[in-house]
């Protein structure tokens, strides 16, 4: 009897339970979520187990306080961390530092804590600041480069085909792009090679109308935060499932990640979202794009500012610039 795979989402809040969801219905495998609020991933499991003869999945979903359920799991997802809070006192928000060492010592020991139960799988962070997180379970883990890997550019790329469709009145399947770099408002969208059916997007719309859907998909989560008063988590959810089928079905999926680059695009070691395939061992090749100069130089600004948080970090030193 074959067994079937095994995914692990660490937190069980509106993006791990919404993708605990999406891998169940597409039948990816047994599915355990993990939170450190008694009942909640318990809770959260359960109620998705009931719909099951509703939805038709014949799966194992477990919800648990602790780890040792989590053991020999193919995919561990981690959305662990907290967000930016407001100080109700004097105002202001968590400074960037403060957030990065509050979310280091999160994922941390999330990393650890699973990587001693499931030594081979793929670890795929979602957690904010997500490409500094990546370096955190990098070195939390010790794995290979290919089995650590950032959820953000299939999120962003996802955000930036909904707004092109949406101003040409087409349909999102036939818009074929990507967004590279780092997940902020310096990330990388790339008009010059989006097409729509096989047609240049910029044969059809104007420079105007194309910059002003950059902007909207660089602010894309802030537009949503500012519609809900809370991050999104549908697309976020949506974006990590196609990252989970791709490794968990060896589909080679072409997608963009924040991957660990060893001298691809000129940098090393530092996790920057590139086009990846995406298949059972992780990351398994990265693909190179030929950039022009203004590309190559947006490029430079987003890793500048994804180097200038992970230093933040105590292993953040190694991450280098262009060559």
């Amino acid at each position: 009897m074959s067994r079937r795979n095994k995914i692990t989402i660490v937190g069980a809040g509106n993006v791990g339970a919404t993708a605990a969801h999406w891998a169940a219905q597409k039948h990816l495998g047994d599915v355990v979520l993990v939170d450190i609020v008694p009942g909640f991933p318990q809770g959260k499991a359960l109620d998705l187990a009931e719909s099951a003869p509703v939805m038709g999945f014949d799966l194992k979903l477990v919800g648990t306080n602790g780890y040792d359920e989590t053991a020999d799991s193919d995919v561990v997802v981690i959305t662990a961390g907290v967000p930016r809070k407001k100080d109700p006192v004097t105002g202001k928000f968590t400074s960037r530092d403060e957030l990065v060492e509050i979310n280091r010592k999160i994922v941390g020991g999330v990393t650890r804590e699973i990587a001693s139960r499931s030594p081979n799988a793929v670890l795929i962070c979602v957690s904010n600041p997500l490409d500094a997180m990546c370096h955190v379970m990098y070195e939390e883990s010790k794995f290979p480069r290919e089995r650590v890997v950032g959820m953000a550019g299939v999120l962003d790329t996802a955000r930036y085909k909904t707004f092109i469709a949406e101003a040409l009145g087409v349909s999102v399947d036939d818009i074929h792009g990507m967004v590279l770099g780092g997940h902020g408002d310096t990330m990388v969208p790339l008009p010059t090679h989006t097409s729509i059916g096989g047609i240049p997007l910029t044969e059809l719309l104007p420079q105007d109308k194309i910059d002003a859907i950059i902007h909207r998909t660089r602010n894309g989560g802030g537009e949503i935060v500012g519609l809900l008063g809370y991050s999104g988590y549908y697309a976020p959810a949506a974006s990590t499932v196609a990252m989970v089928e791709s490794i968990v079905r060896d589909r080679k999926r072409v997608l963009p990640c924040a991957a660990l680059l060893r001298g691809e695009y000129g940098y090393h070691d530092l996790f920057l979202g590139v086009p990846c395939v995406l298949g059972k061992g992780g990351v398994e090749k990265i693909i190179e794009m030929k950039l022009g100069d203004k590309e190559k130089a947006m490029l430079e600004v987003s890793a500048k500012a994804v180097r200038e948080v992970v230093a933040i970090l105590p292993y953040g030193q190694n991450a280098q610039a262009a060559t």
